[in-house]
Parts: structure tokens; sequence; C-alpha cells
């Protein structure tokens, strides 16, 4: 259980409304009657890691509706990222890939109103390409004979691969802790290691170059990606008119696009 004040769902009105266009499908544009082209000034974005291209596809297409508008992602773990606001680096928003490291944030008065849920990630076993090991399931996580990879167990996904070991009665032979899931994808897609745990959003990323397979319902997780401004933001308009437009429907879809699912 989360300590801290509760982290709410999607109730944000929203101020950013979408129309045409979609994720990964070329050309795509706010469009309603209050785009707010004369939002201005920088924005800096702390996002897990495994956002790294739907943010990086939400963030041009704000910029195309708000040309005043200059959006920086810092990408990493979400256990990285929190220290370094709490550590006060800049930041004016925060989007985890767990309810855990916000509400941190959240008892450390960082964050500025109720952080909402955004998006939601399933796990999935990520294999090279090929599946060069023959890799069935998650009971061959717990053979030392294959090379298997985890995120590191403070790192969201590796705490939620070890949820769903344990779920599944696996104890697995970890041969490699990485710090974030792009090191795990690298890693696999190498066939430096044999099998990892990932989010089968980042499986899709690789276009084929890491193939996943499928984790029984029964034993897997569903993540919950919380996203909040901040109380040190350097311009709180434009951070909180970025997390509407997450929000929206038109982000929804392009998260939607990198498969995402909506809370």
């Amino acid at each position: 259980m989360v300590s801290g004040r509760r982290l709410a769902l999607i109730a944000m009105p929203v101020v950013l409304i979408a129309a045409c266009g979609g994720a990964r499908g070329g050309e795509t544009t706010i469009t309603g009657a209050a785009t707010g082209a004369s939002l201005q000034g920088e924005l800096l974005v702390s996002a897990a890691a495994s956002l790294a291209d739907a943010f990086a596809e939400l963030g041009s297409v704000f910029e195309g509706a708000h040309p005043g508008v200059e959006v920086h992602l810092n990408l990493g773990s979400s256990g990285l990222l929190r220290q370094q606001v709490l550590e006060g680096a800049p930041a004016d928003v925060f989007a985890s890939a767990d309810m855990a490291n916000m509400a941190r944030l959240m008892d450390a008065g960082e964050t500025s109103g109720d952080p909402m849920i955004f998006a939601r990630n399933r796990m999935e076993i990520a294999i090279p390409a090929g599946n060069p090991a023959g890799i069935t399931g998650l009971e061959d996580f717990a053979n030392d004979e294959l090379l298997i990879g985890l995120c590191a167990e403070q790192v969201p996904c590796g705490a939620y691969a070890r949820e769903v070991l344990r779920n599944a009665g696996v104890a697995p032979s970890v041969d490699s802790n990485e710090p974030d899931v792009r090191a795990l994808l690298t890693k696999v897609e190498a066939g430096e290691l044999d099998a990892g745990i990932t989010y089968l959003t980042d499986v899709l990323s690789t276009g084929g170059a890491v193939e996943g397979l499928a984790i029984r319902e029964d034993v897997n997780v569903m993540a919950d990606f919380p996203i909040s401004t901040l109380v040190g933001a350097s311009n709180p308009e434009v951070a909180a008119r970025f997390v509407a437009f997450v929000l929206s429907g038109q982000g929804q879809t392009i998260l939607d696009g990198y498969g995402f699912s909506s809370p």
C-alpha cells in the first residue's frame, strides 16, 4: 500500500481536446478553440525511461500547438528522477512508472495538487529475436543455465518483475540487474541475455528486435503511471497545460499508440 495521500484516478477536465491524427501515424496536431498559442517558455519533464518514445511524441505535438514552448525530457528510472527532485534539481513535471516514487514526492511536499494516473502498462517476457534459448515461460527464469536479466529491485520495472515471479512461485536465477528498462532491453536485443521481464510497451518499441512472450493474467501485474506538476516548476502554467494534454483524449490516443492502456 502506498503511504501518504491517496493518488487520484483521471478526473481532470480536458483543457486541450483531440481531433485529428494519431500516435505513430504521421503529423499530429492539437485542435480545438483554445490551443493556448500564447504560452511561452521551456518545460522540463522528468519521465520514466519506459515513457521515452510516447513522451517524445507528446512533447512534439504540444510544441506544435504552442510555438513559444520548448519541451525537454529528462529520462531515467523513476527512483533516480525522484531523488533528483528531492535534491533540488530543476523539473516542472514528473511522470513516474509507479505510485511509490510519486507518493514519496507527495509526502515531501514536492507535488502541486493531486497526481493523476494517466496510463497503465503490463509486464511481458522479453527475449532476443528468434528466441535462441527456447524460452517458454516464467519457469525458465529459475534455470541457472540461462542468462536472465531483470531491472534492479529499486527500479519500478524490477519491483514489478519480482512481484510477477513471486505470484508464479518462481525463484529467479538472476545474472544481471539493470539500472532501467532500456538498459535491460539493450542487453536482451544484443543476445547478452536469454530473457528478461519488462513492460509490454518497451518490447513493442524495439520494432521486432526484441520479441515478447505474454505472461498469464492470473500472475501478471498492471503498473499504474501517475503524473504531476511540481511545486518548484519554473513555468507552472505551461506545466499544468502539458499535464492536461497528457490526460486529454488526444494524449490518451497517442499513449495508446505505444501500447499503454488508459486507466
